[in-house]
């Protein structure tokens, strides 16, 4: 392909922009002639396509600007498809988060029945953009960053034809956090998981292996000073052997993070809320062409970087390593060939190579990840098939809920106050 046909679906989304930056940051590697902006919300549409086409000509790229509603038009010619899909819009993000704090559990978008529910209206929506890209532009890339991104990545890559890669700014930024910390680039990082339940397990720089000398020197050790903690206490990280991501506070701090949410004044979704009405003021501005500084505070910081990147690296054939949500193929041996993981792979036109990684013998990363891969295995038979059984399966093996009465009583709750996006659960 000479010239590029970029696709973005949910283009309605406040990050649009964070992802127009990257397309002209690298204007002279990637030649985009096409970029079609979908969104079924025309009112989000028209306002953030309109910063978008003014950041598109103030950088003087000779790309055309499409706007749409329909699906099939954008991705008619399509060579790379970005989804930033949210299903229920932010509306269904509070309900997810605040309904289950009514029987004691975690509201979170991306894990815990919050997630799992974002799911349910996920999967399907994303398998319905999958068909119609089998008939319209089947060898199309779809880059998929709607949440919860792990789980999609195992409907997508397991009942699709179409190429698919999940991405998440969380590996991004905490490889960055690390080599901030040691003050050192180029560092040969193990990143090992699912997203959002990984763990950077190896940090080496010309052969030393940095953070096993971190964790033998225990506690008072100078290299575990350098450890970026986040919200967790170098004993635990002594204890567990890695560097968790942010998310796992969630797992290691379960009570602890319930408190903090059943206090909170407003939940997430309703401070998002207001952070994209203010940004969407902003965006009205039609004497504003550049992405706003006041974007970083939605959370979405370097996803342009993640995602533009990839394409960056598949369109030139770079062989780029990047941390992606792929299939397995043995790169695991403690995990299925079709089980979506978060690990470092080899980008190129080709596609996508997950770095094999041998002899891995930290046990609790082990069982975790193959607990929580069991929960998504069952999350996306219940929303392909609307199965009820396998639901509930699934909540009760989630580390964040397992209690049977909490967990079919919130199911309930909260299938009933989602129904407009579940059709499959009406038969």
């Amino acid at each position: 392909m000479s010239n590029i046909k970029l696709t973005i679906i949910g283009a309605g989304s406040t990050y649009t922009p964070e992802l127009l930056e990257g397309v002209i940051i690298r204007k002279d590697s990637l030649p985009v002639s096409e970029i079609a902006l979908m969104d079924i919300n025309k009112e989000k549409l028209s306002i953030v396509g309109g910063l978008c086409k003014r950041m598109i000509e103030k950088a003087g790229l000779k790309a055309k600007v499409i706007l749409t509603e329909d699906l099939e038009e954008a991705l008619k010619g399509a060579d790379f498809v970005l989804a930033q899909i949210r299903v229920g819009q932010l509306a269904c993000r509070v309900l997810d988060e605040k309904i289950p704090l009514k029987y004691g559990l975690i509201g979170q978008e991306t894990t815990g029945i919050g997630g799992f529910f974002k799911a349910l209206r996920t999967i399907p929506a994303l398998l319905n953009i999958t068909n119609h890209m089998e008939r319209i532009c089947p060898d199309a890339w779809l880059i998929n960053f709607s949440n919860p991104s792990g789980i999609l990545a195992q409907a997508l890559q397991n009942y699709t034809k179409i190429k698919t890669i999940g991405l998440c700014n969380v590996p991004i930024n905490m490889i960055t956090g690390v080599e901030q910390a040691l003050g050192e680039k180029d560092l040969d990082i193990e990143y090992v998981g699912l997203n959002h339940l990984s763990y950077i397990t190896g940090v080496k720089k010309g052969g030393k292996d940095l953070l096993s000398e971190a964790l033998e020197q225990g506690t008072g050790g100078q290299g575990m000073k350098n450890i970026p903690l986040q919200g967790f206490s170098s004993e635990l990280i002594h204890t567990i052997g890695a560097l968790p991501s942010s998310y796992l506070e969630y797992f290691y701090f379960k009570e602890d993070k319930l408190k903090h949410l059943m206090e909170e004044e407003k939940c997430r979704g309703e401070v998002c809320m207001e952070i994209e009405d203010r940004l969407l003021k902003l965006y009205r501005d039609e004497n504003l062409s550049v992405k706003p500084k006041e974007l970083e505070s939605r959370g979405g910081a370097r996803y342009s970087e993640a995602a533009i990147s990839l394409v960056d690296a598949i369109y030139n054939d770079k062989k780029e390593v990047h941390v992606v949500n792929t299939l397995n193929h043995g790169a695991l041996e403690f995990m299925a060939d079709d089980d979506s993981v978060e690990l470092s792979a080899i980008i190129g036109k080709n596609g996508v190579t997950p770095v094999p990684i041998r002899g891995f013998r930290n046990q609790h990363v082990m069982e975790l990840m193959q607990t929580v891969k069991a929960y998504e295995r069952h999350t996306v038979q219940a929303a392909i098939n609307g199965d009820e059984d396998e639901a509930v399966k699934a909540l009760l093996i989630h580390p964040l809920i397992g209690d049977y009465n909490k967990a079919t009583a919130c199911f309930k709750e909260m299938k009933e106050a989602h129904k407009a996006y579940l059709p499959q659960f009406k038969k």
